[in-house]
């Protein structure tokens, strides 16, 4: 069941831009509409050039009584002044009512096809909306992860949490890179600022965390294929920063983003850098690989703490902001959840 999101890729895609995704139904009909629209249009100008065109060739012979006139247009009027012009007026006001008649029979159809395309999108959103649930509400006991096989902009992980205003944070994972640079592995952002709190690292660049767009770097080595211990932290007093890998302290510094706290009711995502809220991704800084066991604190662990995680040396310990369990991560775009833990894959090296 958790493979379900493979298939609805295409689908969800789209019909994250709902505007987008009615346009790609709609646009030939929308076309067909103003072409036939305009040919209407076209025939009132023709109906009317020919009232025109009979008032002055027929109206001077009406005037001089002449019993036979040949207009230019090659018709016959024969008989009593004046009587064939009304005739043919009221036989061009009929068609001209008729057209008209056309024309809003034309926008009821219209409107109707749109009325449809919506009802369709509808049922397309609630159908995805229910196999994704599925897929939440499926139990993992053993532990799981997120994998991102490929790099797009559209597949991601969006973390069902309220953040609050934070003035300190510890933020652990365990990654397994699939190529160079392990991209965006969560990103937090608010209303006016996308870069609230990111970690990333580009394919020929060094890891970085960003907090108001601030940005510090990380002196982090991430191999790929093998399953990493990743621990970052940081307080707002005098912005001071550590990187932890594999439980040791590899860095630390100050002076980022110092005083400024982590703001409340944003969105967090796990795979992507989010250059709008909650959107806009960039294929160039996802996360290829797989995720497992992110949490979120707001405060700074201690070292000890940070060891006894990567050492996988006690019990779960989750976060109290973010706490990594099975129903706190809803996947999209085809990244998927595994029932797979790095902490019991004794397989599986890792650091």
């Amino acid at each position: 069941m958790h493979h379900i999101p493979s298939l609805l890729k295409p689908y969800n895609k789209c019909l994250r831009n709902r505007t987008k995704c009615k346009s790609l139904f709609t646009q030939n009909l929308d076309i067909l509409c103003l072409i036939q629209e305009q040919i209407i249009l076209l025939s009132f100008a023709i109906l009317t050039y020919c009232i025109i065109i009979l008032q002055l060739e027929i109206g001077p012979a009406a005037m001089n009584h002449t019993e036979h006139t040949v207009s230019t247009l090659g018709i016959v009027v024969v008989g009593e002044p004046g009587r064939p012009v009304e005739d043919l007026e009221g036989e061009l006001e009929k068609k001209i009512r008729l057209l008209e008649k056309e024309r809003k029979n034309l926008r009821k159809e219209t409107q109707s096809h749109h009325q449809h395309i919506d009802q369709g999108i509808n049922t397309l959103q609630e159908r995805i909306a229910e196999l994704e649930q599925s897929l939440t509400d499926y139990s993992y006991p053993q532990g799981y992860k997120l994998s991102f096989p490929v790099r797009t902009n559209y597949m991601y992980g969006l973390v069902r949490r309220n953040i609050p205003e934070m003035y300190a944070f510890t933020a652990c994972l365990w990654l397994k890179p699939a190529e160079s640079g392990i991209g965006t592995p969560f990103s937090y952002a608010v209303p006016e600022q996308p870069n609230e709190l990111v970690l990333l690292q580009g394919i020929h660049n060094p890891a970085e965390l960003l907090i108001n767009d601030k940005v510090a770097q990380l002196p982090l080595s991430l191999p790929q294929d093998i399953w990493q211990h990743i621990c970052v932290s940081w307080t707002l007093r005098d912005g001071v920063w550590k990187a932890y890998q594999g439980g040791k302290l590899r860095g630390r510094g100050e002076g980022l983003s110092a005083w400024h706290p982590i703001k409340s009711g944003g969105v967090l995502v796990l795979g992507q850098e989010q250059d709008t809220l909650g959107g806009r991704f960039d294929a160039s800084q996802a996360l290829v690989g797989e995720l497992s066991l992110f949490n979120l604190w707001d405060r700074v662990l201690s070292p000890t703490e940070v060891a006894a995680l990567a050492a996988c040396a006690e019990s779960p310990h989750l976060g109290n902001i973010v706490p990594w369990t099975d129903r706190d991560v809803d996947m999209f775009g085809g990244a998927v959840k595994d029932p797979v833990d790095p902490c019991l894959q004794s397989s599986h090296p890792r650091q």
